[in-house]
């Protein structure tokens, strides 16, 4: 058996910091708490639900995850964050609508003692909010350190010994990363002449960055995604993730399409659209936004497909992606797709998909996931892009020179390994033959 790598024990409270208490925020708060209070159960949580096959098959050695390695409790957890809006968190949830008056009721008292501190916000950024509850300050360096300030602050009063953020905020404007967002010097450089190329976001990750917070990027923003801060996240060792929550409309298309190229099935078309009414929505209206999240989406087919490789089954391939803001859905996001796809003899037939998904109930178990993953990365020394959390990401973030993997049953199986290989158990590669033991 392998030597278990040095790993840290989840002593004291752990703080989970996020910009954005809007839908996904207050849903993860709440849910996270009516789990702990014995109201539901934390489904779609892999951390929490799920099982990991440790050594043969023979051996029937498959725990829970939480059960083999030393993650933080659900009780050990403190929730804090920022947001444009005074709300507290039980406020803020009824607005959402995701979950029930009843079960918020239930909860109310824990609900209301979360209320959010001042965001860092432009609206240049995102077009369709108007920020009413925001830090002022004569930099973006300036508002980072009132930034570190607010997580020493509330390190402090919580009594936390550990902290990790994860950005639950809006889609920001389409953003190519260039010269300033190539070395750390040149980034705070920027930040202290307020550069237009470094938005929220990435204020926010230089932030937890620089004090050595694990962070993750649940939208499809820049955000973390430059060098300037993959280096300063090696130089504090700090485990860095993104980037967008993958929930609906991509979840499925991760999953289709392995299969349909597994089995050398060619597609000519993929449409695919979405109809939702939350904040999100209303942000992705306007056409800038809109570009971010459509980098984001855009990517994932032709990563898994590979048309240059094989060019009879997908080298002409249309692919169209469309979101639609409409109120009455709220938070219910309805995504369809079409699918025109070929077999024998270029024989056309076709699949269609309408995903009634409710965004946030999706993305929830994803932020607590990641929150206790990094932790564990952290406490485990390890620093910088943590691929093997490709699994959460529409837009995985990987190390300069490498193609994410969208494949989702690739990225299972690498974090399955990785957390085996943090536990000290062998590695599962599924490569025995009948006639070996496996």
């Amino acid at each position: 058996m392998k030597k278990k790598i040095k790993l840290k024990e989840p002593k004291g409270k752990l703080g989970i910091l996020m910009p954005g208490l809007g839908a996904v925020a207050t849903t993860f708060i709440a849910g996270t708490i009516a789990v702990r209070k014995g109201i539901g159960k934390p489904i779609g949580s892999y951390s929490q639900m799920g099982t990991i096959r440790l050594g043969k098959r023979t051996e029937n050695r498959n725990p829970f995850v939480k059960d083999f390695l030393p993650l933080t409790p659900l009780d050990d957890i403190v929730f804090g964050g920022w947001d444009v809006y005074k709300d507290n968190v039980y406020d803020a949830a009824l607005n959402a609508g995701v979950l029930d008056k009843d079960l918020l009721n239930e909860i109310r008292p824990e609900l209301e003692s979360i209320k959010p501190m001042k965001a860092v916000f432009d609206k240049k950024y995102v077009k369709r909010l108007t920020g009413r509850h925001v830090k002022k300050a004569k930099t973006k360096m300036d508002l980072a350190k009132a930034l570190m300030e607010d997580i020493e602050n509330f390190k402090k009063e919580n009594g936390c010994k550990r902290i990790v953020m994860i950005w639950c905020g809006s889609t920001e404007i389409y953003i190519r990363e260039s010269d300033v967002h190539s070395s750390i010097r040149k980034l705070e450089k920027g930040m202290r002449e307020n550069h237009k190329d470094i938005p929220p976001s990435m204020i926010y990750a230089y932030a937890a960055i620089k004090m050595g917070i694990p962070y993750a990027n649940g939208a499809p923003n820049l955000s973390c995604d430059v060098q300037a801060l993959i280096k300063l996240a090696t130089k504090t060792g700090t485990p860095i993730t993104g980037k967008d929550f993958k929930t609906g409309q991509t979840l499925m298309k991760t999953i289709l399409a392995p299969g349909l190229k597994a089995r050398s099935l060619g597609i000519r078309g993929w449409f695919s659209t979405n109809i939702l009414g939350n904040r999100d929505g209303e942000v992705l209206d306007h056409p800038d936004n809109f570009k971010t999240k459509e980098v984001s989406k855009l990517g994932v087919l032709e990563q898994i497909l590979e048309p240059e490789k094989h060019p009879d089954l997908y080298q002409d391939l249309y692919h169209k992606v469309r979101i639609n803001y409409y109120p009455p859905h709220g938070d219910n996001k309805e995504g369809w797709d079409n699918l025109d796809i070929f077999g024998w003899l270029n024989y056309p037939m076709q699949i269609k998909i309408d995903f009634l998904c409710r965004d946030s109930i999706l993305a929830a178990p994803i932020v607590l996931d990641l929150a206790i993953f990094l932790d564990l990365a952290s406490r485990a020394g390890m620093s910088g892009i943590q691929e093997w959390l490709s699994f959460y990401w529409k837009s995985p973030q990987v190390r300069e020179g490498l193609y994410p993997q969208h494949d989702i049953f690739k990225q299972f199986e690498k974090l399955k390994n990785t957390l085996r290989h943090i536990g000290g158990e062998e590695l599962i590669t599924h490569l025995g033959l009948d006639y070996y033991e496996e």
